[in-house]
């Protein structure tokens, strides 16, 4: 036991005001545990304060006297996570890391997963929250489906395979999009670069391997270094590679052009890694770019960053591509940044800007969707390049635009009949009396099929796919159930097989 003169005291910890989001969240993650469900999964995007709502999780528990673990599968989260808990008046824990100088019995434990999968060894809990959980390592996967304490996994992009085998409950606790518009995260200001051809590159999996997109990126340095300094206007940036000698050469590049560079990579020591993140957030630095290949993609926070740099052609992994994208999009108030420049050196923003498009506006609907995004080839398109917003020309788009929010609705071959009834007539075919009676028939179709949680969610977008225009005069918890009729049902039903006919061929 922890010594009684250091009785830890949480009466003190006062966490800043939690925004509408971070409550509404941690309130659907108190109401799953109470419908019984054990393991739940928290997808919050950059920005939206992972660790703040983790830290909150377990200073629930530990003010009822529990004991709570913070699960981190990085050694650079450990003391970030440290420190960020200090901040909020949690000092009192333990860190289980191997050497580290805070090793206690605390009730509250920010816990390495390595050093407890070498020791074989897990700490008391009543809560467990895990850091990152879309990285599935086998030390943790294994223990929740076997311990009696409550967990959390908390990740920006779910997309790993099993994690529906893991965890009974998804929560969004947010969107990209509704961040950006409350000014949590600043918009992606994007150029489309000199690629890289990857064409006929080696694949593994599906995906490039490292070495070759490595091989055919080498051929584009100098024009890597060269719109840097055209377009970066000379931010605090981060490149990612596709190799370490990529890293290796990029830097040597850049430093001879002038600019202060250094490689942070799984080669990096822990003593340099220090020496390196300490001088980048400087908000000074001199250091003006750091160049990796995964060390930074996920769970690295440096606000003042107003760049990045991707020089790592995907074909399938959509949840790296965003992750990557990711780091330059927090505000930084005290810079005052209004944007983020994105330099596309791989193709990735056009490969994957339809699913991106999704996942910006909506998010995830199930655990395994995510899974399915990672699966799917994307393969260059014989134009590459990217078509402009209507509206505000930003590039590139898809369906809506992620700069202004327009959005590319087909107008649907549907007339309205003239007449008392003014029937809703589709392809020929007779819909509804009226549209009214149309939304009433769609609503009852949904409480018949599917997830309860979704019904009202899904009536809106039907409605819309059939009509063209949103049912914003109608409620679903004052639509009356009423008689389906064979046309309604069959329009629903092949709009859920154009779904998932789309959903394949991805």
């Amino acid at each position: 036991m922890y010594d009684l003169l250091e009785t830890p005291n949480y009466s003190s910890t006062t966490f800043p005001e939690p925004r509408p989001f971070q409550v509404a969240a941690h309130e659907s993650l108190r109401r799953g545990f109470l419908e019984g469900h054990k393991n739940q999964l928290l997808m919050a995007p950059t920005g939206a304060g992972k660790t703040y709502l983790g830290l909150r999780i377990a200073y629930e528990a530990l003010a009822k006297g529990k004991r709570a673990l913070f699960v981190c599968d990085r050694t650079t989260l450990i003391d970030q996570t440290s420190v960020t808990a200090d901040s909020y008046g949690l000092g009192a824990h333990g860190i289980v890391q191997a050497k580290h100088w805070k090793r206690n019995d605390m009730p509250f434990q920010i816990c390495s997963a390595q050093t407890i999968a070498r020791r074989e060894y897990w700490p008391q809990a009543d809560v467990i929250i895990v850091d990152e959980a879309h990285t599935q390592l086998k030390v943790w996967t294994e223990y929740i489906q076997t311990t009696k304490a409550a967990c959390i996994g908390l990740s920006a992009t779910p997309f790993s395979k099993g994690l529906g085998k893991l965890f009974t409950n998804l929560i969004n606790a947010t969107t990209m999009h509704d961040l950006t518009k409350s000014g949590v995260l600043v918009p992606l200001k994007i150029f489309t670069c000199t690629r890289a051809d990857m064409t006929g590159a080696a694949t593994a999996g599906g995906e490039w391997t490292d070495n070759a997109a490595a091989e055919r990126e080498m051929a584009i340095i100098g024009d890597v270094v060269t719109e840097w300094h055209k377009y970066g206007e000379n931010r605090k940036t981060i490149i990612f590679a596709a190799n370490i000698a990529h890293c290796k050469e990029l830097s040597k590049q850049f430093i001879d052009s002038g600019v202060y560079a250094a490689v942070f990579t799984s080669e990096t020591t822990t003593a340099d890694r220090k020496i390196l993140l300490d001088e980048y957030r400087k908000p000074d630095s001199e250091l003006k770019i750091l160049i990796s290949v995964e060390a930074l993609a996920k769970g690295f926070d440096v606000p003042d960053v107003g760049c990045v740099v991707d020089c790592r052609p995907l074909r399938k992994s959509l949840s790296t591509a965003i992750q990557m994208w990711g780091r330059g999009l927090r505000a930084s108030l005290s810079t005052g940044k209004q944007d983020c420049i994105l330099l596309d050196h791989s193709g990735n923003i056009v490969r994957f800007q339809e699913d991106f498009e999704q996942i910006f506006f909506n998010g995830l609907d199930a655990l395994d969707m995510g899974e399915k995004l990672d699966k799917a080839i994307r393969n260059d398109p014989e134009e590459y390049e990217p078509k402009g917003c209507p509206v505000c020309s930003f590039k590139p788009f898809v369906k809506r635009c992620i700069s202004c929010g327009f959005e590319h609705i087909a107008k649907p071959n549907i007339e309205v009949l003239p007449g008392h009834m003014k029937e809703v007539v589709l392809n020929g075919k007779k819909l509804a009396n009226d549209e009214h009676n149309l939304y009433n028939q769609i609503a009852t179709y949904s409480r018949a099929h599917g997830n309860p949680a979704t019904q009202s969610k899904r009536t809106w977008h039907l409605f819309q796919k059939i009509t063209g225009h949103f049912p914003t005069q109608y409620k679903f918890e004052f639509a009356p159930n009423v008689p389906v009729s064979r046309n309604v049902e069959n329009k629903i039903k092949s709009l859920n097989i154009a779904y998932f006919k789309m959903r394949s061929a991805a």
